[in-house]
């Protein structure tokens, strides 16, 4: 048909394609798609690297198929993508999934998408308005996806309930079992609050606002997804957290399994734009799970309507070597317990996972008898030949029970755990060589304690070698002062009283830390690592309070009135919010009808002041109408060589002064410089009159 096109084994469907492309990023498209036709999907991570721009990292990075990575697809499944754009999480749904149709309205989008995913034969892309397709779709999908979609509702559906409609429209395309999966930002999350810009808009606190400023998207809390759900009349539905949000997830959170105190540490995440930051999210975080709020903050939702997934928690750690890239799931059993799974997200990593099996027969041969569980493993439920089962455990982790002494101000019972956790990191140090293996993940959020058991749920850098209990020790004592103001107070306790370092031995070991991570990373940049090559900046509100005050002292001009006596403090007034762009000087002050003179101060420091108008009623004042302790230059400007620059003028009977000129702050060395110079020329006489054509004129 000649509305089928083909790039490789991808088709594109234009028979609904209005010929032009309405909706466009501009140039970064035509890059992006130079990109996909000129290199290997292994290449993008190096690409974006050096691109070190946030459109090519946001429409390429593998690590955004993290939102459907954890859902149970199959191989017989059919699945519709609304919104598909760059086709940012098309191919992992292609390698996933039976059959993937993709929506959007964007040609070189679609484009980017087709290239880069051209040897899947599974992938249709229909190119035009929703609109116009959607009457032709099948009503027989086991999943539709919108990610990131939902909130252009009004875009793509329009009406008085365009929400509703298109929840409705996109419903009636699943399976009677099938499932509608919707990745969204929540308006109230908690990233919001804390100074981050709205996704859309780019302003602060839009979606907090309601959007009353308007725009092309709309957000929303659970309780209106919620609203809306109710209208359309779904009522068999569940509610994920993504988190930090559903762009570049790393841990996805369920109503079966919320966040622990401790476990939200990783919020800065403005890779697109400047941010601010005015308190620390982990610090209110941990409140507001403590409060049992976090659904309300959660940065971002994934709903999925229809069937819930055995799924209750996915923590992926993929964005390392593919070696080690593995992740984390726990599932609700046919028992109504809990299971925990390892599995590895690349081939590459299947040795890494099985690694995992011997090192936990070793460490449970190393603490045999004594209080330390390590939490047994093995190859069995999904993935059998990949994978490994974990019994879960209950307790509370080491990292939250020190935070608990911290916040009760308990330093004896830190003293106390951390002395028992040296105690058992130590033991069987001492034993030969053939019986040697060390835990270097034996950290605190690594062990729950329950009761009297201490549970060791995580071991996966194990290693048959003696590493010295002090190096373990610093790896956990390191990460935890990492977690906020409180932690970081513990740090001469830690690493000088428990330790010994000296300055030279804890910048070694800060280095050995980093150079660990590196080869974990093999070199690849993590998400967090593109945050920094990015470069957009964080503004912490300590730094802009201080702004604030600078402001306010330097930015402040001040009135002395003289009533026959002279100029006093008493006589005086300081104009504040007076400054425009830190460098106009604009205001209006009613003169007391029995002040004979006024005394403009414009500011405090060495300046040139170029006057563009002072004038009190009708009359306007000209240079030879002021007294100045600065010099008229020949340009027409004032110039203070001195801190207390001020213009006096005669204000007989008082009325409306209104001021208006330019003061430009000027090193000492040039103001001294250029007054020195002038009074040489001994122009003032001749910059007066010019000051008074230029004024009359």
């Amino acid at each position: 048909m000649q509305n089928m096109e083909k790039v490789g084994k991808v088709t594109l469907d234009l028979t609904d394609y209005p010929g032009q492309d309405f909706y466009t990023d501009g140039a970064v498209e035509d890059e992006l798609l130079d990109i996909v036709k000129n290199h290997q999907e292994s290449e993008f991570m190096r690409i974006i690297a050096e691109k070190k721009s946030w459109p090519v990292f946001y429409h390429l990075s593998p690590f955004r198929t993290n939102i459907i990575d954890w859902l149970p697809f199959k191989k017989t499944d059919k699945v519709i993508e609304i919104g598909s754009g760059c086709g940012a999480i098309t191919g992992a749904l292609a390698r996933r999934a039976g059959s993937v149709t993709c929506i959007d309205l964007s040609k070189k989008r679609s484009l980017v998408n087709a290239y880069r995913n051209r040897e899947q034969g599974n992938i249709t892309i229909k190119v035009g308005n929703f609109r116009d397709i959607e009457p032709h779709l099948d009503d027989d999908f086991d999943y539709v996806l919108l990610i990131g979609v939902f909130e252009y509702g009004q875009a793509y559906i329009g009406g008085s309930a365009p929400y509703e409609d298109f929840m409705r429209i996109c419903s009636r395309h699943r399976k009677p079992d099938g499932r509608l999966i919707i990745a969204i930002e929540n308006k109230f999350g908690l990233k919001y609050w804390a100074g981050c810009r709205e996704d859309h808009l780019g302003t602060y606190f839009s979606g907090l606002e309601g959007y009353r400023e308007g725009g092309s998207a709309r957000t929303f809390t659970r309780h209106g997804l919620e609203a809306v759900m109710e209208r359309v009349g779904i009522h068999e539905y569940s509610f994920y957290y993504p988190y930090p949000d559903y762009k570049f997830m790393t841990t996805i959170y369920s109503d079966g399994y919320l966040p622990k105190k401790g476990e939200l540490s990783n919020n800065l995440r403005n890779f697109d734009r400047e941010r601010l930051l005015l308190f620390d999210e982990r610090q209110v975080f941990d409140q507001i799970v403590e409060e049992g709020e976090f659904p309300l903050f959660s940065n971002s939702y994934l709903l999925v309507i229809g069937e819930a997934p055995d799924v209750l928690y996915t923590k992926f750690s993929n964005d390392r070597a593919p070696e080690r890239a593995i992740l984390t799931r726990m599932v609700r059993t046919a028992q109504n317990g809990i299971e925990v799974r390892k599995l590895p997200c690349t081939e590459a990593a299947c040795g890494h996972v099985k690694n995992m099996q011997r090192a936990c027969g070793l460490l449970t041969k190393r603490y045999e008898g004594t209080k330390i569980d390590i939490n047994r493993c093995s190859a069995s439920g999904e993935d059998i030949e990949k994978g490994l089962s974990f019994e879960y455990c209950g307790g509370v982790t080491l990292e939250s029970m020190l935070d608990g002494c911290l916040e009760r101000g308990d330093m004896q019972g830190f003293r106390s755990l951390v002395s028992e956790y040296m105690e058992w990191l130590s033991y069987g140090e001492a034993a030969g060589d053939e019986n040697a293996v060390s835990n270097i993940d034996f950290i605190f959020p690594n062990i729950l304690v329950d009761g009297e058991k201490w549970h060791v749920i995580d071991y996966e850098w194990t290693f048959e070698e003696k590493i010295p209990a002090k190096d373990i020790a610093f790896r956990a004592f390191y990460n935890y002062t990492l977690g906020g103001e409180a932690r970081e107070g513990c740090k001469e306790l830690l690493f000088r009283e428990i330790l010994g370092l000296s300055d030279e031995e804890l910048a070694r070991a800060e280095r050995a830390e980093r150079e660990l991570q590196d080869r974990v990373n093999a070199g690849s940049v993590s998400v967090n690592g593109m945050r920094e090559l990015i470069g957009n900046r964080a503004y912490e509100l300590s730094g802009m309070l201080s702004l604030c005050h600078y402001a306010d002292a330097k930015f402040v001009a001040q009135l002395y009135f003289d009533y026959g006596g002279g100029f006093c403090e008493e006589s005086s007034v300081k104009l504040r919010d007076c400054y425009f762009a830190q460098k106009d000087l604009r205001f209006s002050y009613d003169v007391p009808a029995d002040a004979v003179r006024v005394r403009i101060d414009p500011c405090s420091y060495m300046c040139t002041v170029s006057i563009r108008s002072i004038m009190l009623g009708d009359k306007l004042y000209v240079g030879e109408d002021m007294e100045t302790n600065g010099f008229w230059h020949s340009c027409g400007s004032l110039i203070f060589d001195n801190e207390d620059p001020n213009i006096t003028i005669d204000t007989p009977g008082g009325g409306r002064l209104c001021v208006d000129m330019e003061v430009m702050e000027l090193p000492e060395i040039l103001a001294k410089g250029v007054v020195q110079a002038g009074r040489r020329q001994s122009v003032p006489e001749r910059a007066k009159k010019y000051i008074k054509q230029k004024l009359k004129a």
